[in-house]
């Protein structure tokens, strides 16, 4: 079983994370990916710099400036503490950034708007499977080289890059890790999500920020292959029935 899963920085914080990724290192029969996000650690970095965070549709706008910021906290800061802990734990992890041999491409969304965001991810994704091949668990950071100019970087959203790399992995599952436990209505986790129903609550207001872009993500996988994508807290990494499952029947048999 191939498996990416994707750790919000708040996930982050909980101190059992790390021991649940090992396990599923551990278990999983034929190999684990783990892409991660960041976000306030970045945004504190960026306070301190002087520097106001600002999101759109739950992307990060980025600056030439903030960038190097970014960089600095996904690729230096938290890469290697996730790698530290999971080497703790016996398992042959190696940290990368989506920069590294042109795994993540993509190009500027808005640059009026958004600054160094990047959309439409793509992947080259021959680093991960040699690494896979040989027996290590994979730790990557969100950013991606410019398609229009590899000289530069771009700043992609942590959810996009592990959708887009579940299906150039051909992953059986893609388990997006947030810090509630699924995608809630009233509260209430919604156990099935089809692509319509997910349009239908950002729509509402009720799925917003990073939610939305969870739900993109994970809508964007399921159509692309990835035969299971999920929604859900740390739980979720063992537990194959916890969070939102994204289908494309409200009624899945």
């Amino acid at each position: 079983m191939k498996r990416v899963v994707k750790v919000g920085g708040r996930a982050q914080g909980d101190a059992r994370l790390a021991a649940a990724l090992a396990a599923a290192a551990q278990g999983a029969a034929d190999s684990l990916c783990v892409v991660h996000g960041g976000g306030d650690e970045v945004s504190a970095l960026q306070r301190r710099l002087g520097l106001e965070p600002t999101f759109v549709g739950g992307r990060r706008v980025t600056s030439a400036a903030d960038l190097e910021v970014v960089r600095m906290v996904l690729s230096g800061t938290i890469n290697k503490r996730l790698v530290s802990r999971l080497l703790a734990h016996g398992i042959r992890a190696v940290g990368i950034s989506g920069e590294d041999a042109m795994l993540f491409t993509a190009r500027a969304m808005d640059v009026a708007t958004m600054g160094r965001v990047g959309g439409a991810v793509t992947v080259e994704p021959g680093v991960v499977a040699q690494l896979l091949a040989a027996g290590f668990t994979p730790v990557i950071s969100p950013l991606a080289r410019d398609a229009d100019d590899p000289a530069a970087g771009l700043n992609v959203n942590g959810d996009d890059a592990a959708a887009a790399l579940a299906v150039a992995l051909e992953a059986d599952e893609l388990v997006l890790v947030a810090d509630v436990p699924g995608v809630l209505d009233a509260g209430t986790v919604i156990p099935w999500l089809d692509p319509e129903g997910a349009r239908a609550l950002v729509a509402s207001g009720v799925a917003a920020g990073g939610m939305t872009a969870k739900l993109e993500a994970a809508t964007f996988a399921l159509r692309h292959g990835v035969a299971r994508v999920r929604i859900a807290g740390l739980d979720g990494i063992a537990d194959s029935h916890a969070g939102t499952r994204m289908v494309f029947s409200p009624s899945p048999v």
